[in-house]
């Protein structure tokens, strides 16, 4: 029995120095530590799973945190992808879409993408009930995807990244002004012209 369990031991720290790690189960520390998180519809079951996650992983999320994740769009979509007739099984499949920002110190927008996910599920015109249940599996495992794949994203960011982010960031802000501003300036100078008098007939 102790010959099993120290091979057992032997083996997790053979494959955890290998790299290797359960599935859902990642050990990544992220770079953010703090982070302001919020959403179009703010207590949706995406944005409060991935805040639970966050929060699991050691990151304080609260209002006015340095960095702000703002999840701006969540859509879904279904479509069929066989169909078998009336009363019979077909399969479909559901999408969805998360497009998301990312802002840094001054509310700078520091980057903006998306993410997309795609479940498929039967559709049994026999068992409707059956059917619903599985229609709202597939969303429910899409959504843990979902929020699986954004922490992987955030992961990914280094403090390094986000340094070098910001920096652009301020820099295009900055130019933007002066642009702006040299605009202003010339238009207050540049002289106006009194209308037109045309000869009175």
């Amino acid at each position: 029995m102790i010959k099993r369990n120290l091979l057992v031991m032997g083996l997790a720290v053979l494959l955890s120095a290998c790299g290797f790690q359960l599935r859902g189960t990642g050990t990544n520390e992220l770079a953010i530590k703090e982070l302001d998180l919020s959403a179009r519809n703010a207590y949706g079951p995406t944005v409060t799973q991935l805040r639970q996650v966050l929060e699991g992983s050691g990151v304080k999320v609260y209002t006015g945190a340095p960095y702000k994740l703002i999840l701006t769009n969540e859509q879904e979509s279904q479509r069929i992808l066989s169909y078998a007739g009336a009363g019979r099984a077909g399969e479909y499949q559901v999408t969805t879409v998360l497009n998301y920002d990312i802002r840094g110190r001054g509310d700078l927008p520091l980057l903006s993408d998306k993410l997309e996910v795609q479940k498929i599920y039967m559709h049994d015109g026999n068992n409707l009930v059956g059917s619903d249940q599985e229609a709202a599996t597939a969303r429910e495992e899409g959504r843990r995807e979902m929020v699986q794949r954004m922490m992987l994203r955030l992961e990914q960011l280094s403090p390094a990244q986000l340094d070098q982010l910001q920096q652009t960031a301020e820099a295009k802000a900055k130019a933007d002004a002066a642009a702006l501003e040299a605009a202003q300036k010339a238009e207050a100078e540049t002289p106006r012209q009194s209308p037109i008098e045309l000869p009175q007939q």
